[in-house]
């Protein structure tokens, strides 16, 4: 099995930041920025872990490699995005958000549109 590399290693990166800010929120945070701070996590480390996914994607599909690059991009930005909002009330970055939001979203089409041109044969 090939592996990305890169986008494995930037994938596993985004987990353990959505686990440091998971934390935070958890224990740490006070309830103004909580809900954003575990909002963004969450998001970030479902799209870690699709990442993760899309990196040992059997055959190496490029759509897929493109996919995990957006889900991860996608998932930081939503995160660091919110993550700013809550920190340094930086309230303009929540027109950044849904950048994050698209690049996620595209990621999952993307993604869909792989599996319907593959063939999958059991072994």
């Amino acid at each position: 099995m090939t592996i990305s590399r890169r986008l494995a290693v930037f994938a596993a990166l985004n987990g353990a930041l959505a686990v440091l800010i998971g934390a935070f929120a958890a224990h740490g945070a006070g309830p103004q920025v909580k809900t954003l701070l575990t909002t963004g996590a969450h998001y970030q480390m479902v799209h870690a872990v699709l990442a993760l996914i899309c990196a040992a994607w059997p055959g190496r599909d490029r759509l897929v490699v493109v996919a995990g690059w957006l889900a991860a991009a996608g998932g930081l930005v939503f995160c660091l995005a919110l993550s700013a909002v809550a920190l340094l009330s930086l309230t303009a970055m929540g027109a950044i958000a849904p950048i994050g939001g698209v690049l996620m979203i595209g990621a999952w089409l993307l993604i869909a549109y792989a599996a319907l041109r593959t063939q999958i044969t059991a072994g």
